[in-house]
């Protein structure tokens, strides 16, 4: 008696097929390798502008989230064997060495009385980021709660801690134009530091972007 297997339904289950999660994983990738390399040349380019030392953290923030986001894209194609964990340790460390840039420019401009000017860029930038780091953060853990992905389930934690770092530099920018205190700004960067920190110890454990 021929006995045939029952055929299991992966959508109806809402699970995605595996032979989709590497394109549903390069296209989450390549979409914040996007918005990374906007986010960051705005940032760099308001904090030289205005002198901000908070957009400075959050550019600096972007930038290596921008490096590690290029890594994990380019190690989907085949043309290229990338060292993963190599390149998380070295962006682990570049952040370290940007938490004590950062700490020791705001606490330069607190002692010199530094007053940076009101960056409507550099508001900006931080708000769109409240608004697409939070979505790019659900889109990450959705799929890998549906793939089992979890270095995928990792780099939407990184991507929701830089929401939370957008939101502390939109404070201190917030408070400078509106009233003009310009300490808030290096307020603002000492308190993006431990977020600095934070990510460059996930890094050198590859728990980066870079792992994906």
């Amino acid at each position: 008696m021929n006995r045939s297997l029952p055929i299991i339904n992966t959508q109806d289950r809402g699970c995605t097929p595996p032979s989709d999660a590497p394109r549903i994983v390069f296209w989450l990738q390549g979409l914040t390798l996007a918005w990374m390399l906007a986010e960051c040349g705005i940032a760099l380019y308001a904090a030289a502008t205005a002198h901000s030392i908070a957009l400075l953290a959050f550019g600096a923030d972007s930038l290596v989230e921008l490096l590690s986001a290029a890594v994990a894209l380019m190690s989907f194609l085949p043309a290229f064997a990338l060292n993963k964990t190599r390149a998380a340790r070295w962006a682990g460390l570049l952040l370290f060495a940007l938490a004590g840039v950062v700490a020791a420019a705001a606490i330069a401009a607190l002692v010199t009385g530094i007053r940076p000017l009101t960056s409507p860029a550099g508001i900006a930038v931080t708000i769109a980021a409240l608004i697409v780091m939070p979505t790019l953060a659900w889109l990450k853990h959705r799929t890998a709660k549906t793939t089992e992905n979890r270095a995928l389930a990792a780099d939407a934690v990184q991507s929701a801690t830089c929401a939370y770092l957008a939101g502390i530099t939109l404070l201190g920018l917030g408070i400078n134009a509106a009233f003009h205190i310009g300490w808030m700004d290096s307020i603002a960067a000492l308190a993006a530091v431990p977020f600095l920190i934070i990510e460059g110890r996930r890094a050198l454990r590859g728990e980066s972007c870079g792992c994906c």
